[in-house]
């Protein structure tokens, strides 16, 4: 069986490839490729999954509707035609294929249904909890408009979901795939793959031990934006040290493997940190500052998401599996492409209580002391994010579900 595997992002190329790595491990008969729409697919390449047809990183980073600067900026840096090649290519690749796994939003769903191949979908950009809260009552801010379109995804997608080459959708949340089956379409609540791949995990607690407290900073995937990014966290963690000052903190900063890391060991150093010769470990940087340790790595970033108590977040994906293991994320509104303060709202409506939106880095220190002194709003947090999160395992379940699914209702191979 030929699967053509589609996602439109960084973050979609992680959860696509963490599903791929159970279809593989479910039977030997897939034969698999991968398009990224967005970027150049760089989990693909390190799962050696065959990418077919064009690929490029585009100057917004995947963000065109941000805002119209970026879409002109990547109109400019030759967007309308890198679309029209891929979906020729995915045209082309259906003739002879037999499969697509749409992973992402609207995009890759729209390539899937323009192939003229069978399609499912695992929607990883939308949840109803940007409309409605735990209970599935609607949001005060959403509006009279959304409220008669019913659901977070528009008919015009839902019509995509509900074609008749659609075998399946796989929501990100059970409100979602509820909401989904109220008009008809066939979704299938198997958790959320986001979830998956994060190591064993930890009982969260406010405090793991007595005056030490240990904080993920997260800022971003895409360059230039996550080192503009860095430097706000870098200002919130000096806040923190203040305020923090009888502690023993430490700092695990998690950057994405694609990006180097000596341009932000550079802007530490700037910020009066240490480089600790005799703490460093095989790729990890360890820095110093008073009460503080700074450890920036890029191969353990389930750890990092396992071993911290809080986190200061901008970014999405990251942001939103660290909530997804019952933990507080204290996100800061940047300059974007991605992490804007409309990103940044949109993601306190995703994630409900589980993140604090802090308008100033230098608020961030009393915003985390607040939430530590408060067990009402850590056993809300643990609550809050494992419910609009998911259970992991979602990954091995969609890769079963559609390996039978694809079985019974694709005919056989000639």
């Amino acid at each position: 069986m030929k699967l053509l595997v589609l996602s439109n992002g960084h973050g979609e190329d992680v959860i696509a490839t963490s599903i791929v790595k159970q279809l593989q491990l479910v039977t030997d008969k897939w034969e698999i490729w991968a398009l990224p729409i967005v970027g150049e697919g760089y989990a693909y390449t390190k799962l050696q999954i065959p990418i077919i047809g064009r690929v490029a990183q585009m100057p917004s980073g995947g963000f065109v509707y941000m805002s119209k600067e970026h879409l002109w900026q990547d109109i400019q840096g030759g967007l309308v035609k890198l679309t029209l090649e891929q979906i020729k290519t995915v045209r082309q690749w259906s003739k002879e294929g037999d499969f697509i796994l749409a992973v992402g939003d609207i995009v890759p769903l729209l390539f899937a249904w323009l192939s003229g191949s069978h399609y499912a979908f695992v929607g990883t950009a939308k949840s109803e909890y940007y409309l409605r809260d735990i209970t599935g009552n609607w949001l005060p801010q959403t509006s009279w408009l959304e409220k008669q379109l019913g659901s977070v995804y528009h008919p015009w997608e839902r019509w995509l979901m509900n074609h008749d080459r659609a075998l399946a959708a796989y929501p990100r949340d059970v409100l979602t795939t509820q909401i989904l089956q109220q008009h008809g379409i066939k979704a299938y609540n198997l958790g959320n793959p986001m979830m998956d791949d994060l190591g064993e995990g930890f009982e969260a607690t406010a405090i793991k031990q007595p005056n030490h407290l240990s904080i993920l900073l997260l800022p971003g995937s895409r360059m230039p934006e996550a080192l503009r990014n860095w430097q706000t966290i870098l200002t919130a963690a000096s806040d923190v040290i203040t305020v923090f000052s009888s502690y023993q903190l430490t700092f695990l900063a998690a950057i994405a493997p694609s990006l180097e890391t000596s341009p932000f060991q550079q802007e530490s150093v700037n910020r009066g940190w240490n480089i600790s010769v005799s703490q460093n470990q095989p790729n990890k940087i360890i820095l110093e500052q008073g009460n503080a340790t700074l450890c920036l790595t890029q191969n353990t970033y389930g750890e990092c998401l396992q071993k911290s108590d809080v986190a200061i977040a901008m970014t999405g994906t990251a942001t939103e599996q660290f909530v997804g293991l019952g933990k507080p994320a204290f996100i800061i509104p940047g300059a974007g492409p991605q992490f804007n303060y409309n990103f940044a709202e949109a993601q306190t409506r995703l994630l409900g209580c589980s993140v604090t939106l802090i308008a100033q880095p230098k608020q961030v220190g009393k915003a985390i002391k607040s939430w530590l002194n408060s067990p009402q709003k850590a056993k809300a947090t643990r609550f809050n994010g494992t419910t609009r999160m998911g259970e992991t395992g979602a990954a091995q379940k969609i890769a079963l579900h559609l390996t039978n699914l694809v079985k019974q209702q694709l005919p056989p191979q000639s």
